[in-house]
């Protein structure tokens, strides 16, 4: 198929008439005509259905239209990106990324490529696909796998194990491992429904005894901060509990448990994986995970 012929497509296909087409597209008729013919031969099926006065698009006629319209805004995306590259990049990350895993990669990026400026935002994992879906950001990185949506891609970057944090006072400090048994019978924070972390911790205690956490908090900071405070323990991926453990506020404890752990996700608009920025910083993020596991 041709883009010419398909331009020429369009327009009939817009305006049902042969003669205003070819005065749009400053074509004879027979040219309008011959083109229309040429597509009908190439895809072997009518297009148009010319038996009335007026024509009319047949049922692959109509299927095309909407196929060509996407085609054309292909084509000018191309156009664009290729005559003016973005010096920008959007980038979406949860809380827990932004603090602990994006800095490096940042400053990785930036020493690579100084004339793109990236623009970090921070969100919830639903309001992240969100943004994505709407060309607001470039990408996004979370937890956990992103909804199903044909319009979206996603890699698995990395599995991130889940571990308690406890107040240093508490007995479990002076200890490397705990079981989720008796886990399950300490006082727990967690964040607020919806949020990907509560989904972690009910995921993890479904099989132990039911109960809500304690207290409720929006942020992982505060969490940690309520935790050092001794009022109760918090299961978090190990990347957020790190840098409060290494300060000495809090003590990481790892579970014995089969496969606690959650997926490090990045996620695309399908249409924009050919965004040459987009591939470099996906590059420099793989590139920094391999570094620091």
């Amino acid at each position: 198929m041709e883009l010419k012929h398909l331009r020429t497509f369009e327009t009939v296909a817009r305006t049902l008439n042969i003669t205003q087409a070819a005065r749009e597209l400053h074509y004879a008729q027979s040219s309008v005509s011959d083109q229309i013919q040429a597509l009908e031969r190439d895809l072997g099926v009518p297009l148009l259905d010319r038996s009335q006065r007026q024509i009319r698009l047949t049922a692959s006629g109509v299927a095309l239209s909407e196929y060509v319209s996407r085609i054309f805004v292909l084509v000018e995306e191309a156009r664009l990106a290729i005559s003016q590259p973005s010096t920008e990049l959007a980038v979406g990350a949860l809380e827990t990324v932004s603090a602990h895993l994006l800095p490096a990669v940042l400053a990785q990026h930036r020493a690579l490529y100084p004339q793109v400026r990236v623009r970090v935002a921070q969100h919830n994992r639903g309001e992240l696909y969100q943004a994505v879906r709407r060309g607001d950001l470039d990408l996004c990185l979370t937890f956990g796998d992103p909804p199903p949506d044909p319009a979206l891609r996603s890699e698995k970057l990395a599995q991130e194990p889940l571990v308690v944090i406890v107040p240093t006072a508490h007995p479990l400090a002076r200890r490397d491992r705990a079981h989720l048994a008796e886990l399950g019978r300490e006082p727990f924070l967690a964040t607020g429904r919806g949020c990907g972390f509560r989904e972690m911790f009910d995921d993890a205690f479904a099989a132990t005894a039911a109960r809500e956490p304690v207290a409720e908090v929006s942020s992982i900071a505060t969490l940690s901060a309520c935790v050092a405070a001794g009022m109760g323990c918090a299961l978090l991926p190990r990347i957020a509990a790190r840098p409060p453990a290494a300060r000495g506020e809090v003590a990481m404890v790892a579970v014995d448990a089969a496969d606690l752990h959650t997926t490090l996700t990045l996620t695309w608009l399908d249409r924009n994986g050919t965004n040459p920025n987009l591939t470099a910083f996906q590059t420099v993020l793989r590139q920094q995970l391999g570094e620091t596991r």
